[in-house]
């Protein structure tokens, strides 16, 4: 049994440790591919997020080493962790998607009624086959399925489709200031031989990754982040080789020795984070960057805002607008740090290729 004499760490220092871990209490002097690899990837929904999270993140970032990454097929962009897009570098596109695949498999079942008599091996064939010829659009993929299969439901059989294999969208789709409609082809047929014997990551290998990415952190924290469970086993066996601490709650956090964990007080400069940014989507407990009295404020329904964190937590939401930057804090700040956030959006301006542009205070919400 696990001892209940582990050292607490507080709401700060997890702040702490995290903001280090996620590149986010100095800017990098790391390229954009490691700093891909070290976080597991970035969340993609929308084009533009994976640019703005390394802005954020890395010291001379501009939008053209992405594109160019994207380009060249070093990094791509596909479902995986929690069934959502991420931008993956080729290597983690191959030996991740494999790891969570099992919950893609299950998300197949929600949808059952809409598959009654579709062979689901056959189908997978089929769309993979009708893929790798060129890459296809998720309309494309339905009407060639309803083909073999018109008697079910057309969304079933796409979604099936997308669970069931390893898709990732191609380029021009997700290079900066080129992006096209969504076409989609095998991870497989995309990289080529560099697919060809590739290792899948074990659970333990992503394990101790995550913590290095998102820790200290609980169980509960990375089945949240992997969308993923019954990962108690792998901490488990690793428990040896972590070091163990227990939040204010007293839920048990592992985390891997020589990881930073900076002192509570370390200076966090403000930081401009775009929609659906992991930091604050890859804990289950989310108050180490969301106080309770803003918890839900990130989200309208199921739509993430653009996030500002300040002194290292979310302290308000931004938007572009014309040329420049709107700010809307939930509370007032010192004119000196109000000075700072400005200096960030400009900086954020200027590095997204947009030029000096006015970063501006909208209403404060309280």
């Amino acid at each position: 049994m696990a001892s209940t004499t582990h050292p607490v760490l507080g709401i700060r220092s997890l702040n702490r440790a995290t903001l280090a871990r996620q590149l986010l209490l100095s800017r990098a002097e790391m390229s954009a591919e490691d700093a891909v690899t070290h976080l597991i990837g970035l969340q993609a929904q929308n084009v533009k997020p994976p640019y703005y999270q390394l802005h954020a993140r890395l010291a001379g970032f501009g939008p053209g080493v992405l594109s160019g990454l994207m380009e060249s097929r070093e990094v791509v962009r596909m479902v995986t962790v929690r069934s959502t897009i991420h931008t993956h570098t080729a290597r983690d596109a191959l030996t991740l998607r494999p790891l969570v695949q099992p919950a893609r498999d299950r998300e197949v079942g929600y949808f059952r009624k809409g598959l009654v008599g579709v062979d689901l091996v056959r189908l997978a064939a089929r769309a993979r086959s009708f893929v790798e010829e060129e890459a296809r659009t998720m309309g494309e993929i339905r009407e060639e399925l309803l083909r073999e299969w018109p008697a079910a439901d057309p969304q079933s059989l796409s979604v099936a489709a997308r669970c069931l294999l390893p898709l990732v969208q191609v380029t021009p789709r997700g290079v900066w200031g080129r992006s096209g409609q969504v076409r989609l082809t095998t991870v497989e047929r995309w990289l080529g031989a560099n697919a060809d014997g590739v290792r899948a990551q074990t659970v333990d290998d992503v394990v101790l990754r995550y913590l290095g990415a998102f820790g200290p952190a609980s169980v509960k924290d990375m089945q949240t982040w992997a969308g993923l469970t019954r990962l108690r086993p792998a901490f488990e066996r690793l428990r040896p080789r972590l070091l163990v601490f227990r939040d204010e709650n007293g839920a048990e956090l592992f985390d891997l020795p020589d990881a930073p964990r900076p002192d509570a007080d370390t200076p966090a400069p403000p930081r401009f984070l775009p929609e659906f940014d992991n930091l604050l989507l890859s804990h289950a407990d989310r108050a180490r960057v969301i106080a309770p009295e803003h918890k839900g404020r990130a989200w309208t329904g199921n739509q993430s805002h653009c996030t500002l964190l300040v002194d290292g937590f979310l302290a308000g939401l931004w938007r572009t607008e014309g040329d420049g930057l709107v700010v809307e804090l939930f509370g007032r700040h010192p004119r000196g740090v109000e000075e700072e956030i400005v200096a960030e959006g400009e900086a954020l301006l200027a590095g997204m290729g947009g030029g000096p542009g006015p970063v501006r205070f909208g209403s404060i919400r309280g």
